[in-house]
């Protein structure tokens, strides 16, 4: 894939990432199916990028209070060493099954959304159990599928009935512990493509840092629609190219 293209597919999911918690999905399957990169070679490095993303869309949100810490830590705790087993099934699963479940991750989250018409503006107790085991889940299936964290955690938390700028908030925390994980198990398991992290490194902060600051001013309901349709469109898209080269 070119420069420019990696670099303008990075600056749209961030902008995504930032702003609504969900963008991280598109990366993977557009590095894969429209740029040709191994699914093996895409993952790795668009963990390795979310890295710098998370900190920085996290200090935004974290600057407008937006992040409950209490609750924070006890989702990276649950995800920092399921993240790492993530990346270790990367590098020993088939590719088609890693496909198919980002497939399935991606049509799903779209078809959950788009089931949550309102948002809630109360706050809502979620036991540290419950947080515990929804960052174990969260870090190990965004490790695999490469997504980052948000694409994973925003729904689930938004089910729980939490404020959507919280919960948005919370998905840019649980990116660092997550992606920090999943690149140590990468480095030691599988491959890591240095220029295409760092590309898309680059593109992701600066999108992650305007979708963030939008996310404090901007109305998202109807950016929520919007996304939630694309990544039903997308995740069908992905589970059907799947099922096609099946049949070749």
């Amino acid at each position: 894939m070119e420069l420019v293209a990696t670099a303008a597919l990075g600056l749209v999911s961030g902008l995504m990432i930032g702003c609504i918690g969900i963008g991280g999905v598109i990366l993977v399957p557009a590095l894969v199916f429209l740029g040709g990169v191994p699914i093996k070679i895409g993952i790795p490095a668009a963990m390795l990028a979310y890295v710098l993303s998370g900190l920085v869309a996290s200090f935004v949100f974290a600057r407008n209070k937006s992040i409950h810490w209490g609750m924070a830590a006890w989702l990276c705790a649950g995800a920092a060493p399921t993240a790492f087993a993530g990346a270790w099934a990367v590098s020993v699963v088939n590719a088609r099954v890693l496909e198919i479940t980002l497939g399935l991750l991606t049509f799903l989250s779209g078809v959950n959304a788009l089931r949550t018409r309102h948002a809630s503006h109360e706050m809502h107790n979620v036991s540290t159990v419950t947080l515990a085991g929804v960052g174990a889940g969260t870090g190990f299936l965004s490790s695999l599928s490469g997504t980052g964290g948000p694409l994973v955690l925003v729904p689930i938390l938004i089910a729980l009935k939490l404020p959507v700028l919280m919960a948005i908030g919370l998905s840019q925390a649980i990116q660092l512990p997550v992606a920090i994980a999943a690149t140590i198990g990468n480095v030691l398991y599988g491959e890591l493509d240095l220029k295409l992290a760092g590309i898309l490194a680059a593109s992701l902060t600066i999108g992650s840092w305007y979708g963030a600051k939008l996310a404090h001013s901007l109305p998202r309901e109807r950016l929520r629609q919007i996304v939630s349709i694309a990544l039903v469109v997308i995740g069908l898209y992905i589970l059907g190219n799947v099922a096609v080269r099946a049949m070749w």
